[in-house]
């Protein structure tokens, strides 16, 4: 039977070893401590997995480690986006054969699709798969929009039944669950407490890498516990690591912050290059003032 997405789920980032290669021990190593520290689900292949800068290789390894680590303990859904249609049926299929939950589509990021474009590339990869569909709308880095009304649109296709949402604009998330009802529901991206008093079910997180207990419990004290306050309490702590992940630097950020805790992943693979030295004090300011122990530094 096909699990119901909901909580708060890490949009993973890709661990590599010293010499630039993907290290499936580290990714195993931190999919078991993501798990253990409560986080609802896990979406490795994201844009902060650089799913763009891996081979295909590299994202079959990957997305089967993670898989296969996971266990069936929270759901798994691989990020498979690509520019071309049959790319992202190829991708997806394999992660269903690997026995992933779900995929997660971003929309072709430079051939700027018309709706009715967009609706036959998802038609497509809808009659390909048997797994759910999450859509993901994030107009700043795919150069595509998907409004509320396409979204309407698009929930009528089988499968796509999710929606990743990352605009800063909260009354997508109201409209969305207004015009779709039961047909889509809906996850936050960047804006996670928001997201949730405005009717998502669920946060797809860049911070939930470095603190998944708190970020899974902002979840759970909002949606089911319905205590609001001690959710806004927590999620005034931790604002600024979200704010230190939410920007340019998400991946390069999240990586130096992680190797800050103790838990080396390697730095970015070009284009993207290691958080400056200059960045590094601000970052650990703001890693201690959300709550974060780093090494070296007395608790």
């Amino acid at each position: 039977m096909t699990k119901s997405f909901r909580g708060t789920y890490t949009v993973m980032i890709t661990p590599f070893d010293a010499s630039g290669a993907v290290d499936l021990e580290a990714t195993a190593s931190f999919v078991d401590w993501q798990i253990a520290s409560g986080i609802h689900g896990l979406v490795p292949l994201g844009s902060t997995g650089e799913f763009l800068s891996l081979t295909d290789d590299e994202r079959s390894a990957v997305a089967q480690s993670v898989i296969d680590t996971a266990a069936g303990r929270v759901p798994v859904l691989i990020g498979t986006g690509s520019e071309n249609t049959v790319d992202v049926i190829r991708y997806s299929r394999e992660a269903e054969a690997m026995g992933a939950d779900g995929v997660m589509i971003i929309p072709p990021y430079y051939s700027t699709p018309t709706e009715d474009e967009l609706f036959e590339h998802y038609r497509r990869i809808g009659e390909a798969l048997s797994i759910p569909i999450m859509i993901y709308n994030n107009p700043a880095t795919a150069n595509v929009d998907l409004t509320p009304r396409i979204v309407e649109r698009l929930s009528r296709i089988d499968n796509v039944r999710y929606i990743k949402e990352s605009t800063m604009d909260v009354t997508r998330i109201r409209d969305i669950v207004d015009y779709c009802g039961e047909r889509m529901t809906v996850f936050g991206g960047i804006m996670g407490f928001e997201s949730f008093l405005a009717g998502a079910a669920g946060w797809v997180a860049v911070g939930s890498n470095l603190m998944p207990k708190e970020l899974a419990e902002i979840f759970t004290l909002t949606a089911d516990k319905h205590d609001i306050e001690k959710a806004r309490a927590i999620y005034k702590q931790v604002l600024p690591m979200i704010r230190l992940v939410g920007g340019h630097r998400y991946v390069a950020a999240t990586k130096a912050a992680l190797a800050e805790m103790g838990r080396y992943v390697g730095g970015p693979r070009a284009p993207r290059l290691p958080l400056p030295n200059e960045e590094v004090a601000g970052m650990r300011e703001a890693l201690l003032r959300s709550g974060i122990k780093l090494v070296g530094v007395p608790a």
